[in-house]
């Protein structure tokens, strides 16, 4: 039996005749019962690999196997293996929440007794009892994702696909469906998870692939990522962005890495951090240079990111 729930290779799909390359020549493994984060923006390339590895596209050129499936060969035996859950809510909204899951666990062909059951038992693993005769036009944004996700794990599948389960989400209901995820891979689930947001990817995915325009830029953990940048962040404040930017030639030569200016600030990633904060305080004081404040910090995955693309994560590419 295989290591990897996903094995791809050499995914390539194009459109508008092949003008457009939404992926160009990735391959994945993700690992048995664990979470796999597909990381970047908005055009990246994200949503088309969970299409292709779904069978819902069928790729130009490359292979891949889920849950020992060829996508192309085997579609059926695929999607008899895995759950789905998109960007947004797939429930029919006119039917109760219970109505919607035994709904799915009939055209899964459980019979009207497993469906029922298995209605309710995700009704209560999803903090959905009380809701449940409730129609699902009612429920708030994150009561809808959850009913999406248990919708998704009907069937009991080995390996689900979040794909960015958790935009348009408040914080508090991001967390709550963190939890469930981290739940779901303690029992055995295989999350191959698509995010925008550095934070989850840091908090749930054991591997990471970061994508842009179609390409693997970098991978590994999240703490391969960020130990490649550095090991501090430097953060000088100055009091106008015009300051930031007109002084940024005093520190630029501290870092390895391109400075991120974010309006007042100027941030460096190094791998001294006290050295290079006192270095920067010396420099600017010797050119009667004020600064409103400085920190340092441990590098996120937004440094990685910005650091590998040039762009914030959340930015839409074109």
């Amino acid at each position: 039996m295989t290591q990897f729930a996903i094995e791809a290779r050499n995914i390539v799909k194009t459109f508008r005749d092949g003008e457009v390359r939404a992926l160009d020549g990735v391959s994945l493994n993700v690992p048995v019962g664990q979470v796999f984060g597909l990381l970047g923006p908005n055009g990246s390339g994200k949503t088309t690999m969970v299409r292709i590895l779904s069978t819902i596209l069928a790729a130009d050129s490359g292979e891949a196997v889920v849950a020992g499936h060829d996508v192309t060969a085997a579609a059926d035996a695929v999607r008899r293996s895995i759950g789905l859950a998109g960007q947004y809510a797939t429930v029919d909204e006119n039917l109760t929440g219970f109505e919607n899951l035994r709904m799915i666990g009939r055209l899964n062909h459980l019979t009207k007794a497993q469906a029922s059951a298995t209605a309710h038992e995700l009704l209560e693993r999803f903090g959905l009892t009380d809701a449940g005769q409730r129609p699902a036009k009612t429920y708030s944004g994150g009561m809808r994702r959850r009913l999406d996700l248990a919708a998704a794990l009907v069937a009991q599948p080995p390996v689900l696909f979040l794909d960015e389960p958790t935009t348009g989400l408040d914080p508090q209901s991001r967390q709550d469906l963190w939890v469930i995820i981290e739940e779901l891979v303690a029992s055995g689930v295989t999350v191959l998870l698509t995010t925008q947001y550095l934070e989850e990817a840091d908090r749930l995915a054991s591997q990471l692939v970061v994508l842009d325009h179609g390409r693997i830029i970098a991978e590994g953990t999240p703490a391969d990522l960020k130990a490649n940048l550095g090991t501090t962040v430097v953060a000088v404040t100055f009091a106008s962005h015009h300051d930031a930017t007109s002084n940024l030639h005093l520190i630029r030569d501290l870092t390895k890495n391109e400075p991120n200016i974010d309006g007042a600030t100027v941030e460096l990633t190094v791998n001294s951090g006290p050295q290079v904060a006192a270095d920067v305080i010396r420099r600017l004081d010797q050119a009667n240079i004020a600064v409103v404040g400085l920190a340092l910090r441990e590098p996120s995955l937004d440094d990685v990111f910005l650091n590998l693309t040039g762009h914030k994560a959340e930015e839409v590419v074109a």
